[in-house]
């Protein structure tokens, strides 16, 4: 067994060794302050909505896309519906300005498919991460 001053001295290394790791990935993702701009919704036919979002200082893609996941599952719950299923998202990136292009369909029941979201849930998901909605 290790004296009780050399295993001290391991721990504090490993602490540090650790913490150092911390900050670094702290860095690597960059402090995340996005600018959310305006939310565009267009009822495409029936079910069927379009939603365009605008953003800066993304991360990446995904970020765009929660904004119109969010966007999408505000717009059921104003129309009375509880589920939303993702169809597609578009996104672009230039000069620094993120657009986001989705299509969801809503609907009452939850819809078949793999890509579906319960409204209610996800709006208040958005809500604690700080995601605006319609």
């Amino acid at each position: 067994m290790a004296p009780p001053r050399a295993l001290a001295a391991t721990l504090m290394l490993a602490t540090a060794g650790l913490a150092g790791c911390a900050k670094d990935t702290a860095a690597a993702q960059g402090d995340f302050t996005p600018v959310y701009g305006g939310i565009e919704t267009i009822l495409l036919d029936g079910d069927l909505v379009n939603f365009r979002v605008a953003m800066t200082g993304a991360r990446d893609g995904e970020d765009v896309a929660a904004f119109a996941r969010c966007a999408a599952a505000q717009y059921a719950l104003i129309r009375g519906f509880g589920f939303a299923r993702h169809v597609r998202t578009n996104v672009a990136q230039e000069a620094g300005k993120w657009r986001g292009d989705a299509v969801y369909t809503i609907s009452a029941a939850l819809p078949r498919g793999l890509k579906t979201i319960d409204a209610e849930v996800t709006v208040r998901d958005c809500g604690a991460q700080g995601i605006p909605t319609i």
